[in-house]
């Protein structure tokens, strides 16, 4: 009776195998994935069982999906490809005759209208189609989105975006690991659409003044039309399409998109989620 997650050489598939062992799972009763094995070796050491999937080989997934109970399907990152991949991963769990297939969907996926929130919508729906029980994470953004950026921060003495007055509800991706780990080891969840996101929202010059607060710096706070934003983001050497991809997100931002008040993050984990302050003491260290 194993639990599978996808996307176990990511960062939030990785944090969610470690969450399921401390939750009492058996190591040899979890199943992490990912198309690079090598990088998750050191699971396969601590008794983890290790196989490799890749998305766009169905063959493969129907071999990384064998036995599986429960799966954890973490949305992956090529966007024009995301709703594809998705589609061919819960087919492939649907024949392995698992019990719950869980997705990391994204906040308000269902109304949003950014174009992330577009592929999650597929997503859905696509997985409501299928015949097997399901229940949605649909997370908010990550504190990482802004702590990892902390340093350029810093460097320009300000937080640069498109987000207007735009209330993010970002809790840390340790806070969605541990309550993906929780749906997946206890009982009531298929069916369930969660809105998960931290405590306390804040704006973009919200952040600003944390991080001031934080490192005695002045930093302020830019907000930009999307197109410049995007144009900022493509000179600091990402892809033109990510960049315009994230700057759409900064605008669903703007309309509170990525703004929670369900308290089901804090009521899954059984703790208050991961504050912006301490994210970002945290980072500074």
């Amino acid at each position: 009776m194993s639990i599978v997650v996808t996307g176990a050489s990511g960062r939030l598939g990785r944090l969610t195998v470690e969450a399921l062992l401390r939750r009492g799972v058996p190591a040899s009763d979890v199943v992490a994935t990912g198309r690079d094995v090598a990088r998750i070796k050191d699971l396969a050491d601590l008794g983890v069982v290790v196989r490799r999937a890749d998305f766009a080989d169905p063959d493969g997934l129907a071999a990384a999906f064998e036995g599986a109970d429960k799966l954890l399907l973490i949305s992956t990152t090529t966007v024009d490809e995301r709703v594809a991949n998705h589609r061919r991963a819960i087919d492939a769990a649907v024949a392995a005759g698992v019990s719950l297939v869980a997705y990391t969907s994204m906040s308000h996926a269902d109304t949003a209208t950014t174009i992330l929130a577009a592929t999650h919508r597929a997503t859905e729906e696509y997985l409501r189609e299928r015949p097997v029980p399901s229940v949605l994470l649909r997370n908010s953004w990550y504190l990482e989105n802004y702590t990892d950026q902390l340093p350029l921060v810093l460097r320009g003495g300000a937080v640069v975006g498109a987000a207007g007055r735009g209330r993010i509800s970002a809790a840390a991706r340790a806070d969605y690991a541990e309550a993906a780990a929780v749906v997946l080891t206890t009982e009531g969840h298929a069916g369930q659409v969660y809105e998960l996101g931290g405590d306390e929202a804040f704006t973009l010059a919200g952040l600003a003044e944390a991080i001031s607060a934080a490192t005695g710096k002045r930093i302020t706070c830019t907000d930009l039309p999307a197109a410049e934003f995007a144009r900022v983001l493509t000179g600091a050497g990402l892809p033109a399409g990510l960049a315009d991809v994230l700057a759409d997100a900064d605008l669903g931002m703007s309309r509170d998109e990525l703004f929670t008040a369900s308290g089901d993050l804090r009521r899954l984990i059984g703790r208050p989620a991961t504050p912006l302050a301490d994210a970002i003491a945290d980072a500074l260290r």
